[in-house]
């Protein structure tokens, strides 16, 4: 398709908290970008869910707030493709339009359901045998028990909102229905449909569903989207969706990729073996693998790639960012002092202002924060445990403890459960991993990249405008779809903006706290278990 300048990207990242967006060109370059915040609503019953028309809105204001600004022309845009938050699901009638909220990756509504299907003779881990046999052999994996997952969704509604569940024409992922906004077309990728674990992923090349894998969950084929190779071109934008953005029909609709995978991708770590580690909303430890294994135990499996024919390891720690972003809101200042006269730039701009007071804060206070520890499992944990019972909070705390000293904690939290999944990491890959990206929003602080350094004792390469990292490699998806690009050149188009190398001096301390840390988890979670424990109504 002609253009008339620099042929580029509209690449579309859906996060928990967010919609960026961002023009990139085809060699990632990101010319401009704009962010749209989201809201998140928790329920009492262990629900999360947003509004899927808000998605949709927040993608054209911010569409035509990137052009309104000049970075790009309407006429550049050749692409649109989108990143977004995974394991999801819409539930939609034949027009698409969504029959109530979607349900987002941390409701864990689905737990009695997915552990009813998952549950069997010889259990292990909470699967029968013959069952987690045939999931981590079809598919490289097995559901989370906890629920967050497609499955635990759909089964949730079948069972507790038959109405609806019988109404319903198709359950999509959030990036497959914003897809359908776009192109018309009710589909999903082969990389995107993993976590509903009805499909046979040994040939990359020909993934499907598996009659017997959708006979043992009881999801019913017909409600589910048709399956397209990863990085194909789904067509062009529908009439409607184009006139809503102010772009022309002629621009082509990607089929985008879940946030972990489009953000390996984003990181400029898809050589085999080449680690990244996401510090956003969740968190998690990734590289590409040329083959298919699991780590049932440690939720980890190798799933397919948002680059064809690849498989990626895939895990993921349920809070990061969001346990600072917690701490700033609920506890320190709350939101009644980021209101000031309800404009959320100014909203925006004050809540970046009191981070950087906070990073200042934490500075201050020496490694270790005085031995004050803090668990981050404010929504329970996947990985290195499923375990949605596990709680978040400070341990060690005197009344020497200032607000300098949690918030360090917090960041020193972070960084002991991202080693502690990482020790698992090096031990599924079989190898040291000894230089890791690091990206996503947490990965702007370079107080938060050193202590990671320190924590995992390995070099951190902090890449050029982390949290744009996705929005990036859905821009680079885009150009491989389209023919301007090779896998082979992404590495060199990503620019390293810093390398942290770890500070000897501190790797006794934290290596006994790290040991502590693991300790809190083993002494608590059977008190967490009796906390936090469903009782029947």
């Amino acid at each position: 398709m002609p253009t008339s300048g620099n042929p580029s990207i509209l690449a579309i990242d859906l996060g928990t908290s967010a919609v960026k967006l961002a023009a990139v060109t085809l060699r990632g370059t990101i010319l401009g970008g704009e962010v749209e915040p989201q809201e998140l609503h928790l329920l009492p019953d262990g629900g999360a869910e947003q509004d899927p028309e808000a998605w949709w809105s927040a993608i054209i204001r911010g569409t035509r707030r990137l052009l309104d600004k000049g970075v790009v022309s309407a006429d550049d845009i050749v692409g649109i493709n989108i990143s977004s938050q995974w394991s999801g699901t819409v539930a939609v009638d034949e027009r698409g339009k969504p029959l109530r909220p979607a349900i987002i990756w941390m409701d864990s509504r689905g737990e009695t359901h997915v552990r009813r299907v998952a549950h069997g003779f010889m259990p292990v881990e909470g699967f029968g045998i013959a069952r987690l046999l045939t999931w981590v052999r079809r598919t490289g994996g097995a559901p989370t028990l906890s629920g967050k997952d497609p499955l635990g969704h759909i089964l949730y509604l079948k069972h507790e909102h038959p109405a609806l569940y019988r109404d319903t024409y198709k359950f999509l992922e959030p990036k497959d229905w914003l897809n359908l906004r776009l192109s018309g077309r009710f589909a999903s990728s082969y990389d995107t449909i993993t976590l509903h674990w009805v499909t046979d992923n040994r040939d990359l090349q020909r993934i499907r569903y598996d009659e017997g894998l959708l006979k043992m969950t009881g999801l019913p084929r017909e409600k589910l989207p048709d399956l397209v190779p990863a990085a194909s071109v789904l067509g062009p934008l529908q009439p409607e969706a184009a006139r809503a953005l102010g772009l022309s029909e002629k621009v082509q609709v990607i089929t985008g990729a879940p946030d972990i995978l489009a953000a390996a991708v984003g990181s400029g770590a898809v050589r085999d073996h080449e680690a990244h580690l996401c510090i956003g909303t969740s968190s998690w430890l990734s590289c590409h693998l040329p083959y298919k294994k699991t780590d049932v135990f440690h939720q980890m499996g190798t799933l397919p790639s948002a680059l064809p024919g690849r498989y990626l390891l895939t895990n993921e720690q349920e809070s990061a960012g969001i346990c600072l972003s917690f701490l700033k809101d609920n506890i320190l200042f709350g939101h009644e002092e980021l209101a000031r006269d309800g404009n959320t730039d100014d909203q925006g701009q004050a809540s970046a202002n009191l981070y950087k007071v906070l990073e200042k804060e934490a500075e201050r206070i020496p490694a270790g924060s005085d031995k004050l520890i803090f668990m981050p499992w404010l929504n329970g944990e996947r990985s290195p445990v499923d375990d949605q019972r596990l709680r978040g909070g400070f341990f060690n705390q005197s009344l020497k403890t200032t607000r300098g000293h949690m918030v360090r904690a917090v960041l020193e939290g972070v960084a002991y459960n991202s080693r502690w999944l990482f020790t698992y990491v090096e031990k599924f890959v079989g190898r040291r991993l000894d230089s890791i990206r690091i990206i996503g929003g947490g990965a702007r602080s370079k107080l938060w990249c050193q202590i990671i350094a320190d924590v995992l004792d390995r070099r951190i390469q902090q890449v050029d405008e982390p949290v744009l990292a996705n929005a990036r490699g859905a821009a680079f998806q885009a150009a491989l779809a389209l023919g301007h690009l090779t896998v082979d050149e992404i590495p060199s188009l990503v620019p390293v903006a810093h390398t942290f190398e770890p500070n000897p001096q501190n790797r006794g301390l934290y290596d006994e706290l790290f040991r502590e840390f693991v300790n809190l988890y083993k002494s608590n979670k059977a008190i967490f278990a009796r906390l936090n424990r469903v009782r029947s109504a």
